[in-house]
């Protein structure tokens, strides 16, 4: 005989919900991008540039070259190698997109450099492209962004968000025209914030798996309000899934200066800087390894004036703490020359703030308010400057140390012992130099003394000596 069970209503409802709950929810349904893509498409352009290139064509017999025999045959070779290159059309295709109802176009300087004409395609009414020649306004190649202009009016445009509140995990959309297709649109998730991929001293890039292909570059990376928190730049080589933008809080401020002034103003402070490792910390009495490490201060700039001295950590500015070098790289270039900046310094076991004067970089480091930039009044016709703080990762440099060939006399000593622009000049005769003046001094007196001179070069992470003979005719 079976027996039954009788459950009083009310524990039969307890049982019941604990039942419902022992059951695993469901995953939260997709997003929805379809009205945020509506919105968005129509700002969102196809960029084509056209540019000329030389080539030369490719000799046959290269592999006779110099053989008596085949010279006898067919005659010299020389006359085929010193033939004028020919000129090439070749076209490529980007992205961008519309960031002001009169035509200000934002992409990478990537997609228009050495352009000799760039076309700009708009999706028009009645889903009719309509074609514009752009006007490159300006551009910022350490960034990577270019901002152009088209003649036109009431155009559809697209909003910048704040890349800076954007988290982990959150839905971003990229549109753009990948291998030429038009207006293709993905999704995925921010993976992560602040990558540095080597790509230049201003690396801070967001990551995502919205698929980005070729010919995406310069198009918009969206967040959920249709708001521009990246520009699509960068993807990973033989990987899927990882593709990297430029935050919008730094494109904004690039494309801000290019509209202005049609070039990027950033800051200065001339210094030459390391990161700082647990020995150093420990050795420093520092809590932890965060900041940048003076290793020298450039005479006459806005460190060296407001009494910033070799062995200061920076670890913060304007009450911004600084992590690394790179930050600190960051931080600055983000800084209005002429302005004054509150600059935080570990010295001496303590913390110390230091107000100074902003001055304005220049990509060479060599105007006004950059270094000294050397000169070829020296016997072996090298022109040179001092190491600048984003040259240690651009050269591949063991240290910041030493004075960096930008120039090379033709026919000098220089050029006949095989030195190149890019090679770091260390020491001469095992002494250190410092500056353009101190190498010219120290050459000067060894060509009285010796009339041969003994450079120690590093040369892409390679350290070598190389002697030069200065009496040779």
């Amino acid at each position: 005989m079976q027996r039954k069970y009788a459950f009083p209503p009310l524990a039969a409802l307890c049982l019941i919900v604990t039942l419902l709950a022992a059951i695993p929810a469901q995953a939260a349904p997709p997003a929805d991008f379809r009205e945020l893509v509506k919105t968005a498409i129509p700002a969102v352009v196809n960029i084509s540039s056209e540019r000329t290139e030389e080539v030369r064509s490719i000799n046959p017999f290269d592999m006779f070259r110099g053989h008596p025999d085949m010279e006898r045959f067919f005659g010299p070779f020389e006359d085929f190698y010193n033939r004028a290159p020919r000129s090439r059309k070749t076209n490529s295709l980007g992205s961008g997109f519309i960031i002001s109802p009169d035509g200000y176009i934002v992409t990478n300087n990537h997609v228009v450099e050495g352009a000799d004409v760039i076309r700009v395609n708009i999706s028009g009414k009645n889903k009719k492209d309509d074609s514009f020649t752009a006007e490159v306004i300006g551009t910022d190649p350490e960034t990577d962004l270019a901002l152009l202009k088209i003649k036109a009016e009431d155009l559809p445009f697209l909003p910048f968000g704040n890349s800076d509140v954007l988290e982990v995990g959150e839905w971003v959309v990229a549109i753009g025209s990948p291998l030429g297709l038009d207006h293709t649109v993905t999704a995925g998730i921010l993976s992560a914030k602040g990558r540095n991929i080597q790509s230049g001293s201003y690396d801070d890039f967001l990551q995502t798996d919205a698929s980005i292909n070729r010919g995406n570059s310069g198009g918009p990376l969206l967040n959920m309000n249709g708001e521009v928190v990246g520009i699509n730049t960068a993807i990973a080589q033989r990987a899927q899934g990882i593709g990297f933008a430029i935050p919008s809080v730094l494109a904004q401020r690039i494309i801000g200066d290019l509209k202005d002034h049609k070039k990027v103003n950033r800051g200065w402070l001339g210094v030459t800087i390391q990161d700082v490792d647990s020995a150093t910390a420990k050795a420093l009495a520092m809590k932890d390894n965060k900041g940048a490490l003076v290793n020298s201060v450039l005479d006459g700039q806005p460190a060296a004036l407001a009494g910033i001295k070799d062995g200061d950590v920076i670890i913060a500015i304007n009450n911004q703490p600084i992590e690394d070098t790179e930050q600190l790289l960051r931080t600055v270039a983000l800084l209005n020359p002429g302005a004054k900046a509150a600059i935080t310094v570990w010295r001496d076991g303590r913390s110390e703030k230091i107000t100074l004067t902003v001055a304005e970089r220049d990509r060479n480091l060599g105007d006004k308010g950059g270094p000294d930039t050397g000169s070829q009044d020296n016997l072996l016709g090298l022109k040179v400057r001092p190491i600048a703080p984003d040259d240690v990762r651009r050269f591949n440099l063991n240290s910041n140390s030493g004075l960096l060939i930008t120039g090379i006399s033709p026919d000098s000593p220089a050029a006949d012992a095989g030195l190149q622009p890019g090679d770091v000049v260390l020491a001469v005769n095992k002494q250190p130099v410092n500056s353009a003046a101190e190498l010219a001094d120290k050459i000067a007196a060894t060509s009285k003394q010796r009339g041969a001179v003994l450079l120690h070069i590093s040369r892409q992470g390679q350290v070598f000596f190389r002697a030069i003979e200065l009496d040779k005719k």
